[in-house]
């Protein structure tokens, strides 16, 4: 194998190398491209997610205040049918 052979080899292979590469960067920057449209639908669900913490916590609230009514009567109930009992 001459030398020319050879040369042509390595360059050809330092060609192979640098279009690799070369295709890697593009890929990048496609994905770079593409970043600010995927944050904005992150911030997008992450605002929808956040009203449905709030509603949850709403409702949350709302039972709360009920479960509280309702043990109240419960309790109340409870201390009537023992007098009842009682007497």
């Amino acid at each position: 194998m001459s030398r020319l052979d050879l040369a042509q080899k390595r360059f050809q292979a330092a060609l192979e190398t640098l279009e690799n590469a070369a295709a890697g960067v593009g890929e990048s920057l496609d994905g770079a491209a593409k970043l600010p449209e995927r944050i904005a639908e992150l911030e997008m669900e992450r605002d929808k997610l956040l009203a449905r913490v709030a509603e949850l916590e709403e409702e949350v609230a709302a039972l709360s205040g009920l479960t509280e009514e309702v043990e109240g009567r419960l309790d109340g109930a409870m201390g009537e049918i023992r007098a009842a009992l009682a007497r």
